[in-house]
């Protein structure tokens, strides 16, 4: 279902963009063919209009001269013959016609086939023009139109018309007429031919680069498509090819980036399973055993307080995993709120790094910076920021060796509040230190069944520091020295 989704969407696309090519060359061939006919129109109404105009002016000069009255038969000739040459050469039908509309003289008078009777000729001769069309050419001196003259034409014909004039009175019309079909269909047929041809190559080469694009374009998209299957099964190995810099390119580097996340979270979350299960299989076995040894008498009771001062431990212990799950849920869900109030942070690490006296003693770890630390004020949650330092001295404490050192410091800088706490050590390794804040991350695993944490403690802090709108940064060099350091704004 899924893959024939994947080729619905290219073959949507391609027919989409080629259905958008093709009735763009279907508007550019009606376009063109308009514009061609409306041209061939205009160019074959002017030679006519010139060659009509030809025609009145030179009978008009005959009649003027007196010449038609002294040698009328050679008049006749000379007309026709014009009419013939001039007809024969825009491939029109050029005639005369008297003002009632009877046609007077034509090409075909000189030829004895055509003729019926003295000056009447076979076609010519059963013309009858219309009344409109010589009463415009007279009033306007011109008269043109695509008509078949009141069905004297079985089909459309260009016509232009134009008077002659004997002085002032109008003696005759010359029409020149062309028949539209006929003439311009070889014409627009021609054009249209090579127009098809031109089209149909560069659609072959559109519809071949369309689907070259497409193809390249819905890749991601597949590839995509492919790895969301695959990450389905839990397979978050697999990865899209990025080419280019454009935005697909972009989506997918964001792609492989949320997969190396989804990567990372999954082997984090299985990590964190594993920790966890431990983590309560370990106390809840160790409570069970004593507490079954003190109910069946295998735990004398002289005993008895000693080991249930490690059941309290083992409790204990189980208190702060569950707390600090609920704590990640409600950081994941945007539960936690703030509630601001102004407080003492060197006061608060005092408190912290006395509750942890005695373990500081056991170890002999030396403290520095408190005798140097001032009273530092802001304005933020102090049960949260409580549990920031706690966390941060609990990590301090814990992998300080023996002799070792811890050095804390809190002051003013530039509006902020800045806090360090930095203890000798094994250090993290380069590898390591960028990992540090990420959820159900423990940097030392072969030390997890000594240290009593889950890899929530970091992330919660970093959460926290970055809820308040502040920073948290850690700088370590292995088998010398591990530094957080995380600033505040004051208000």
């Amino acid at each position: 279902m899924q893959g024939r989704k994947k080729t619905n969407l290219f073959r949507k696309y391609f027919i989409i963009v080629s259905t958008v090519i093709f009735l763009s060359f279907v508007v550019l061939g009606g376009a063109l063919l308009f514009f061609i006919s409306n041209s061939w129109m205009n160019e074959k109404e002017q030679l006519l209009d010139e060659n009509a105009l030809s025609v009145a002016k030179t009978t008009a000069e005959l009649v003027n001269s007196g010449y038609m009255k002294q040698n009328e038969n050679g008049s006749v000739l000379l007309i026709c013959n014009t009419l013939s040459l001039l007809s024969s050469a825009i491939d029109a039908d050029i005639y005369i016609a008297d003002t009632n509309g009877k046609v007077i003289y034509c090409r075909d008078l000189l030829r004895p086939d055509m003729v019926v009777m003295p000056g009447i000729c076979a076609i010519h001769g059963k013309y009858n023009l219309p009344e409109r069309v010589i009463k415009q050419a007279i009033e306007t001196g011109t008269y043109s139109d695509v008509s078949n003259l009141d069905a004297l034409y079985d089909a459309p014909h260009l016509v232009v018309a134009k008077p002659i004039f004997a002085g002032e009175q109008a003696i005759g019309i010359v029409f020149a007429v062309q028949p539209v079909a006929a003439v311009m269909r070889p014409y627009v047929y021609s054009m249209l031919r090579m127009f098809g041809i031109a089209s149909l190559l560069a659609m072959a080469i559109a519809f071949i680069t369309v689907y070259y694009m497409i193809y390249r374009l819905t890749k991601p998209l597949r590839q995509m498509s492919a790895a969301t299957r695959r990450f389905a099964a839990g397979d978050f190995s697999y990865r899209v090819k990025v080419s280019g810099n454009d935005e697909l390119a972009e989506l997918a580097a964001g792609f492989n980036a949320m997969a190396k996340d989804l990567a990372t979270l999954e082997s984090s979350r299985r990590s964190f399973v594993a920790n966890v299960s431990h983590e309560l299989k370990t106390p809840m076995t160790t409570i069970g055993g004593f507490i079954d040894g003190m109910l069946d008498g295998t735990i004398e009771p002289d005993k008895r307080e000693h080991y249930l001062d490690i059941v309290s431990d083992e409790i204990k212990r189980l208190s702060r995993l569950v707390t600090g799950m609920l704590n990640m849920s409600k950081i994941e869900a945007g539960e936690l709120t703030l509630k601001p109030v102004h407080f003492d942070i060197s006061e608060q690490i005092f408190k912290t790094v006395l509750s942890f006296e005695q373990v500081i003693e056991k170890k002999r770890i030396t403290i520095f910076g408190l005798d140097q630390m001032s009273t530092v004020y802001l304005s933020a949650d102090e049960g949260m920021i409580n549990q920031v330092i706690y966390n941060l001295v609990d990590n301090a404490v814990k992998f300080t060796p023996p002799c070792g050192s811890i050095y804390i410091a809190a002051y003013e800088e530039k509006g902020k509040v800045v806090t360090k706490i930095k203890n000798t050590g094994a250090g993290i390794s380069s590898e390591e230190i960028g990992r540090i804040f990420e959820r159900f991350y423990k940097v030392d695993k072969a030390r997890s069944y000594d240290v009593k944490g889950t890899g929530l403690g970091l992330y919660i802090v970093k959460s926290i520091v970055e809820l308040h709108g502040g920073t948290i940064s850690v700088s370590s060099i292995e088998n010398q020295y591990t530094e957080f350091a995380f600033m505040l704004p004051i208000n």
